[in-house]
């Protein structure tokens, strides 16, 4: 009886799936980049919540190497609200986005010779709803969570697998950075449960992967003292009044505490004149209302010497009234020209992106995505994780200030977990790429990238060292 029982909610969980809301084109040619795309690219979308009818849009590239026995990695990038898109031309993608763009025109691509994608298929995912080119038709559906997202980001994958049934054996991992430290391992474990539970298609999940994560608020935030004072941002005699006045704790701190408010407040002061994605880049963020994360209320810039960018700035202003770009190069120009790129027609005609879904591309929407951030720890997903044999590779820019590689080390000793390979350089080209250590219950392979930061700094800065260590780590080589 509880044999027959079995089976009659299998069917039923087939059934449901059973007919895919699933629209795919292939791709190729995008303007911007000369020619015929070298690479497989596919663009669509998933209906994760039929009564709401929310579309979850994606951009699927295979393996340049072996897609039929690579690896698959679902990509998702953080924010909470970036776009993947960002994660395929500024970070792990096949396309760069050039920096030289002037104005005229559209923005150009080359090709990434350090792509992930010659190891391993991508799904690049625009997740949580409202993030990219994902959307919903109704006004309910634009309405998310860490825990609905994550779920709805299951629901594409089951529903991608079974229209996609050629890559239902390949290893299966789910990466992503920044933001994503809270939804990835919540999205993992729903897919573990899925696999126990017997749900269809069956997974062939190995693990995950995160960059720069967020995790838990305590240990990222109660690091960025200890991160200053090690990169020299602030004095050893500031830090250590501070670290004995708050008692080595920064985070909530008692405003009874006078003489912790104040020291705490002057090491603030120094630490916040930094870029907090890679501390020897320009600081020069956007004011709000943010030009990167809305063009069209783009007005200012914080004190820079500026310059007017060279070329006719006459149409590129029609989009981004007021824009000005500091005389040092600023990582905030390949954003905005990326946004200008998103949302030309060719552009969206290319894509196949559906008419009416999505007025204005917005690379990252951040506080402006109505996301309600109900989970403040992913720390009990990833003990979750680990006690059922899963793999992780969790890995940190060391020049990262807003998820500082310390805040990572942090939380992973926390676990508690016995260390089978201490603390050791690895290496790329003969020099010394980065620190790696290896903790039991294969949870953590925890690696250091020296001089990387984040928000696309990867494929700036230390991409060949990225794409070795990726491809060490799904080769089960030690770094």
């Amino acid at each position: 009886m509880h044999f027959i029982l079995l089976l009659v909610l299998l069917l039923l969980d087939c059934s449901s799936f059973g007919v895919v809301a699933l629209s795919r084109s292939k791709v190729r040619a995008l303007p911007g980049y000369p020619g015929l795309l070298p690479f497989q690219l596919e663009t669509g979308y998933v209906n994760v919540d039929e009564s709401d009818g929310v579309e979850l849009f994606y951009y699927f590239i295979e393996s340049e190497r072996n897609p039929k026995e690579d690896p698959l990695m679902l990509w998702l990038t953080g924010g909470p609200g970036c776009s993947a898109f960002s994660g395929l031309v500024l970070e792990i993608g096949p396309l760069n986005i050039k920096n030289d763009y002037s104005g005229r025109g559209l923005p150009t691509f080359v090709l990434n010779p350090y792509s992930w994608t010659k190891v391993c298929s991508i799904i690049f995912l625009d997740a949580p709803v409202g993030s990219g080119f994902s959307y919903s038709s109704s006004l309910l559906g634009w309405n998310s969570s860490d825990t609905k997202s994550s779920r709805q980001t299951y629901i594409f994958l089951r529903k991608w697998l079974i229209d996609h049934p050629e890559f239902n054996n390949n290893p299966l991992y789910i990466g992503g950075d920044s933001y994503c430290g809270i939804t990835i391992p919540i999205i993992t474990k729903d897919i573990a449960d899925g696999i126990e539970a017997q749900h269809k298609p069956l997974i062939n999940l190995k693990g995950y992967l995160l960059g720069n994560p967020m995790t838990d608020v305590h240990f990222d935030d109660n690091s960025k003292i200890p991160f200053a004072h090690r990169m020299a941002l602030i004095t050893d005699e500031l830090y250590e009044v501070t670290k004995r006045s708050c008692k080595g704790e920064y985070v909530n701190v008692d405003p009874r505490n006078v003489e912790c408010v104040k020291n705490l407040g002057a090491a603030l002061e120094w630490d916040k004149r930094v870029n907090d994605g890679h501390i020897l880049e320009p600081n020069c963020s956007l004011t709000e209302p943010n030009c990167i994360s809305d063009p069209n209320n783009c007005t200012l810039l914080l004190p820079n010497k500026l310059n007017r960018i060279q070329g006719d700035r006459r149409s590129l202003g029609k989009k981004f009234p007021a824009l000005l770009f500091p005389e040092s190069e600023c990582r905030a120009f390949t954003y905005v020209s990326l946004v200008y790129w998103a949302n030309d027609d060719s552009v969206r005609n290319a894509l196949h992106i559906k008419k009416g879904s999505i007025n204005t591309w917005v690379r990252c929407k951040f506080e402006k995505l109505p996301l309600e951030r109900d989970v403040q720890s992913s720390l009990i997903y990833h003990q979750n994780l680990s006690t059922r044999g899963y793999r992780a590779l969790i890995y940190s820019g060391d020049h990262d200030k807003a998820k500082n590689h310390l805040g990572t080390l942090a939380w992973i000793k926390s676990l508690n977990y016995s260390i089978i390979d201490d603390w050791r350089p690895w290496f790329v080209s003969g020099q010394v790429a980065g620190y790696t250590m290896t903790y039991s219950n294969r949870m953590t392979c925890f690696a250091t990238v020296i001089g990387m930061g984040t928000h696309g700094s990867r494929t700036e800065y230390k991409p060949e060292e990225c794409l070795a260590m990726l491809s060490r780590w799904l080769s089960y080589n030690p770094l």
